[in-house]
């Protein structure tokens, strides 16, 4: 099933490095080595000289060095996938599918592939045969024009699509709840667009397939590049280092000095005391948010509005206000029991504040309406626990997990390409190594590469 049907990506956007894509650079030897080995054979005339047991045509009129073949890409991870990269892989083939002519001038032969696709943002299935596959791309066309570049479409192709799967995965195990992108610290930077197009991809996904509101929160203005995002974010613990450990009055003068269309979150474990920190912070921003509140200046008011905290505790540290049962997963880092102990500390704050008895429903509110952050470790099976268990999370921060390559349900994230048909004299034919054959998905469209 495919969630978008709308424009591709421009093929410009992706930066493709042509020239030396064009001549192998990216490519595993063996594909260079059989690019040449053709070419040469072409230019020699060569007409197959072996034994095969394809009797359908005379063998010895194959010109091997200008064989068409049909080549399909299709991934295996169980049991499904939601792909991306496609677009990506598509403007490989655009601007590098050719060869070099005899002065060393390139000749892009993109015109004279015949190529289906699917959309990025497509489902497929894989249930572990590979006689039985989804593919994602088809190419059809002389061989040596795109030998070489089977290496990186395969690789974009992965690299996407493992990410949009993997977020698509803890999307689910958080039931739509907001998970922010967080692994940019995890990779290469240049990677950061590719990986925040596949978050996007699936955050898309998972709300039209749910009918949810999910908001796309990436942290770098990168990972938004592809697609019109923006970087978000507040505070470090860097930051409050700077205020010299005082994380109140850190997020008061970022209330004051960023622009009220950044959401004030506060990051409340620098001391390992997120209660006492959280409880600061609040006293802090409801004394300036009431001040101006009482004046009717609600712009200047919405300034102090806290709209989360965060909870980001060492996965090897128990918070002072857990009290310790003596086992590290029900004592340490991100766990139930202190996010219960800080939910009931952030509804109740207002209690203990000495404010006018026409403050006392405005901070309530006001107290109630803050929301918990939890990051620091979390990937789908912990969310799923969180979730099962109810645990008030609001929002979700997931780092190198979106990014793993671990193998799923048994499967493994590799994306595989075979010619499966070859072209003689006009008609096609079954050829494939064993275990493989041609297959079809509807979800393949016709694509002009030279219209992306």
């Amino acid at each position: 099933m495919s969630i978008f049907t709308g424009k591709r990506l421009d093929p410009e956007i992706f930066q493709i490095d042509a020239e030396r894509m064009r001549r192998g650079w990216y490519s595993d030897e063996y594909f260079s080595n059989t690019v040449r080995i053709l070419q040469t054979l072409a230019e020699e005339g060569y007409t197959f000289q072996g034994e095969t047991n394809l009797n359908s045509f005379d063998p010895r009129t194959v010109k091997n060095g200008d064989l068409v073949v049909e080549m399909q890409f299709f991934t295996r991870r169980k049991p499904f996938s939601l792909v991306a990269g496609v677009d990506e892989a598509l403007a490989i083939l655009k601007y590098c599918a050719g060869y070099f002519a005899d002065d060393d001038t390139f000749v892009n032969t993109a015109d004279q592939l015949e190529v289906e696709a699917v959309h990025d943002g497509t489902f497929v299935s894989y249930e572990g045969n590979n006689l039985r596959v989804e593919p994602v791309l088809k190419v059809r066309g002389r061989y040596r024009d795109f030998a070489c570049l089977e290496t990186p479409m395969l690789g974009v192709l992965t690299e996407a699509t493992r990410v949009a799967t993997n977020v698509y995965e803890v999307l689910s195990a958080a039931g739509g709840k907001d998970v922010l992108f967080f692994p940019a610290r995890f990779a290469h930077y240049k990677l950061q667009a590719l990986h925040g197009y596949a978050y996007s991809l699936a955050v898309q996904a998972y709300n039209a397939q749910y009918g949810t509101n999910s908001q796309l929160i990436v942290s770098t203005d990168d990972q938004g590049g592809w697609w019109g995002g923006k970087g978000g974010g507040t505070i470090a613990h860097a930051s409050i280092a700077c205020f010299l450990g005082d994380a109140a009055e850190t997020m008061l003068q970022f209330c004051r000095i960023m622009p009220v269309s950044i959401p004030r979150i506060a990051l409340v474990d620098f001391h390992n005391d997120c209660v006492r920190d959280s409880l600061r912070v609040m006293t802090r921003l409801f004394t300036e948010y009431w001040q101006y509140y009482s004046q009717g200046d609600m712009d200047e008011a919405a300034k102090y509005k806290l709209a989360a905290v965060r909870l980001d505790t060492s996965g090897n540290m128990r918070d002072r206000s857990v009290p310790p049962l003596g086992k590290k997963e029900l004592d340490c880092g991100v766990n139930p029991r202190l996010v219960w102990i800080v939910r009931e500390a952030i509804d109740k704050a207002y209690e203990n504040w000495s404010i006018p008895e026409e403050a006392r429903e405005v901070a309530r509110d006001w107290c109630r309406e803050v929301k918990i952050v939890a990051t620091g470790g979390f990937d789908a099976a912990r969310i799923r626990e969180f979730e099962e268990l109810k645990v008030p999370v609001d929002i979700y921060g997931v780092g190198s997990a979106l990014l793993e390559n671990s193998r799923a349900n048994g499967t493994n994230n590799d994306y595989t390409a075979d010619i499966v048909r070859i072209q003689i004299d006009g008609k096609w034919y079954p050829l494939a190594k064993v275990g493989r054959g041609a297959a079809t998905n509807p979800n393949l469209q016709p694509v002009d590469l030279l219209q992306l």
